[in-house]
């Protein structure tokens, strides 16, 4: 009879512990929406990757089903998920009073306690302007002609290759930039290779966060934690020299240090540079690669651009000399294919916020300690908004802004908005004016995409890159073909 009562009790603590996992207490009215299974909530499904530039099936399915906002558990956190504009924008506007930043737990063990994302506002908006002084608009005005120039050396070695993979040679060539810019790291002066611990970071960030040994999550993990080995080694290396003015991030961070009653800590300071890092290893190469491949399937497109940039050349006095500052911002289509790119890609669709309080918006509730994932793909692709939105057609931002607004939120939104936005912008169109003006290229092979729920990896895309003046019996992409 005990034995009987002990079961019994035991099947009314699961069904009332199972019952309260799908039925969450709220004060008020909880948008529509499934906690999933215990424990591991709908994680699974919103991991599952998919090959199209359309919006994620997670995403998709759950519109469908229960409308632009619903809940769900995810990465063992309680989530709103908004495809709502009005509420993505309301979220970005109240930073800092009624959100903060909400990274999952498994999130902020892969990117670090202390990035950009998670630290208080106040101490966000200091590192920010610290950054913007490395590779905001006026540095980069004085940075452009070491972007040409790597530019140009990296499509030269590119030339002398049968063929190039264009995914691994454009993240090889972004990141030795952006960490010689950041950190003066030279891969080849080095014993460790920053860009391969990176590489198996990558692989693994987007899977079951389980910190098993053999796991893509542990790989990952241990990626990030031989990264910043390096980078404290660095650090440490950096204290025995002396220079007269600060050259990159570590010589700021150094005379910061010393200060009295500064904000910035050393784990504040290698939690961001390794975001930075990462974000020129994938996302802008990822962007570089897809623009490569749009243009190439878009031959009206790739002559409008042969067009811009071959007047640029030759309205110069001396065709040879390098791109200036003026140049780069009389770029308006080259700009338009860019925000167009990003606009398609979505290479950052999902930001994270977490409500300080509760707050109501639309008859919902959203909780206190509820985590919000802002998903601005949904209106990137929003037909009322963008005629034939799969469609890649960068005619449609003629005469537009493309700052953030509740339609574009390509580079986020807010107070934490991406900081690296216009040097991302620059590498872009460098790349492209290197690229259009002096090669012609073939596709040998097109490639796949692979999305995980926020970033494409387009992997397989090989390139065949010919010097304009060569000659050559093979069929090249023109603008023409």
């Amino acid at each position: 009879m005990l034995g009987l009562c002990i079961v019994a009790l035991v099947a009314v603590g699961i069904t009332h512990w199972v019952y309260r996992w799908r039925n969450p207490r709220c004060n008020g009215k909880l948008p529509p929406g499934s906690m999933g299974l215990p424990l591991i909530g709908e994680t699974i499904q919103f991991l599952t990757s998919s090959t199209s530039f359309d919006i994620p099936p997670f995403i998709k399915t759950r519109m469908e089903r229960y409308g632009p906002i619903f809940k769900s558990q995810l990465m063992g956190a309680p989530f709103i998920v908004s495809t709502d504009p009005e509420l993505n924008m309301y979220v970005f506007q109240q930073d800092d009073k009624l959100f903060e930043s909400g990274y999952p737990d498994s999130v902020k063990k892969i990117f670090g306690e202390k990035q950009l994302g998670n630290i208080h506002v106040s101490v966000y908006k200091y590192l920010k302007s610290m950054m913007l002084n490395l590779i905001g608009p006026e540095s980069l005005k004085n940075m452009l002609p070491e972007i040409e120039q790597s530019t140009r050396t990296r499509l030269e070695q590119w030339s002398c290759q049968d063929t190039t993979e264009l995914k691994e040679a454009t993240s090889e060539m972004v990141f030795a930039l952006t960490a010689k810019i950041l950190i003066s790291y030279d891969s080849s002066k080095s014993s460790d290779n920053l860009r391969t611990s990176f590489d198996a970071f990558a692989r693994g960030m987007f899977s079951l966060p389980l910190p098993i040994p053999g796991t893509a999550f542990h790989k990952c993990l241990q990626g990030r934690k031989r990264v910043m080995r390096t980078l404290k080694y660095m650090l440490q290396e950096r204290r025995a020299m002396s220079r007269e003015q600060p050259i990159d991030f570590f010589d700021h961070v150094l005379e910061e240090l010393k200060k009295e009653g500064t904000v910035l800590t050393e784990e504040i300071s290698f939690d961001l540079m390794f975001l930075l890092l990462f974000a020129s290893f994938d996302t802008t190469s990822t962007a570089m690669t897809l623009l490569v491949k749009f243009v190439s399937d878009h031959p009206l497109v790739l002559k409008q651009l042969l067009q811009e940039h071959e007047m640029i050349v030759k309205q110069r006095e001396n065709a040879n000399s390098g791109l200036t500052w003026e140049e780069y911002k009389s770029m308006t289509f080259t700009l338009q294919v860019i925000n167009e790119t990003v606009r398609l890609t979505n290479h950052v669709p999902g930001m994270f916020r977490k409500a300080i309080k509760e707050v109501q918006f639309k008859g919902y509730t959203i909780p206190e300690g509820w985590s919000v994932m802002v998903c601005p793909q949904v209106q990137h692709l929003n037909p009322e908004k963008y005629e034939d939105p799969m469609a890649f057609n960068p005619w449609r931002w003629e005469g537009k802004e493309s700052g953030a607004s509740k339609d574009f939120m390509a580079f986020g939104g807010g107070l934490r908005s991406c900081v690296g936005a216009a040097f991302g912008k620059v590498q872009m169109a460098v790349f492209l004016h290197c690229f259009v003006t002096k090669y012609r290229w073939e596709v040998i092979k097109g490639g796949n995409i692979f999305r995980n729920p926020w970033i494409q990896f387009p992997g397989g895309f090989h390139i065949r890159l010919l010097k304009k003046d060569t000659s050559n019996s093979r069929q090249h992409i023109s603008p023409d073909t």
